[in-house]
């Protein structure tokens, strides 16, 4: 399958959603053009456990546990990673646009050569000896989080063929409990694989999928530094910020 043909299908599906009428934010669990989330997508009811019993067997953090120099990937090693220096930053918010404070944030990347330091990633791509990828911090008082960290560069993957992902961050948010964590994706603006990739095209509705992708910031551009990008998370409401539902690569 080449890409003219997914192409094809992301349209037919786009042009069906749009005659519809219908207003759909979430992420397609059963997506055609994305193959495996035929395979990946829960088929049968859930089932009902007790999050206690979830809770005995995740880690447990305290405030003091998340140092700040976690948040800056770019100084993790002896050296400096390889790469286009930026900071994102961005608010975490209920639906009523409240600050969602003290929480948990993580993200984690490819490099920039588009490489994650895992070895299952056998895209080749050099690693970056210098860039391990992986953040975290918690929002402050007023719902924000920082980090420091380098733009991951776009990767293949085998979905079909010639097929790349636009560059993007993971990001993972805890509530008050470790069975209450949201994960979603953030993008660069002006991708020119947005249009091609069928994880990002599996959010039908435009609006929505924008809200995936970062705004630029000149005020948070260092002088001779780095570029600032912000995102916001929405976690509830109309406006809520598209979810994974544990099925996107």
């Amino acid at each position: 399958m080449d890409q003219a043909a997914i192409s094809g299908e992301i349209e037919a599906i786009a042009e069906a959603y749009q005659s519809s009428g219908a207003v759909e934010t979430d992420v397609r669990l059963d997506y055609p053009p994305y193959r495996s989330s035929i395979l990946r997508h829960p088929t049968k009811a859930p089932h009902q456990v007790d999050p206690e019993g979830i809770e005995l067997w995740a880690p447990v953090f305290g405030h003091q546990d998340v140092d700040p120099f976690e948040a800056d990937l770019t100084i993790q090693h002896r050296g400096e990673p390889l790469g286009e220096r930026m900071r994102v930053t961005g608010r975490v918010t209920d639906g009523d646009g409240r600050p969602v404070r003290h929480q948990l944030v993580e993200i984690w990347q490819a490099n920039a050569g588009g490489r994650y330091i895992h070895q299952r990633d056998q895209h080749p791509a050099a690693l970056d000896p210098n860039f391990t990828g992986m953040g975290r911090c918690l929002t402050d008082s007023d719902g924000f989080y920082r980090f420091t960290t380098i733009k991951p560069g776009p990767y293949p993957w085998r979905n079909h063929h010639n097929a790349w992902r636009p560059a993007h961050i993971h990001f993972s948010l805890f509530g008050s409990e470790f069975t209450q964590r949201l994960v979603t994706q953030m993008y660069f603006p002006g991708d020119p694989l947005f249009a091609l990739d069928p994880i990002y095209q599996a959010i039908t509705d435009r609006a929505a999928r924008d809200r995936l992708v970062a705004t630029y910031d000149h005020d948070l551009t260092q002088h001779e530094w780095s570029l600032g990008f912000r995102w916001d998370v929405v976690l509830t409401g109309s406006h809520r910020t598209p979810l994974e539902e544990d099925h996107a690569a």
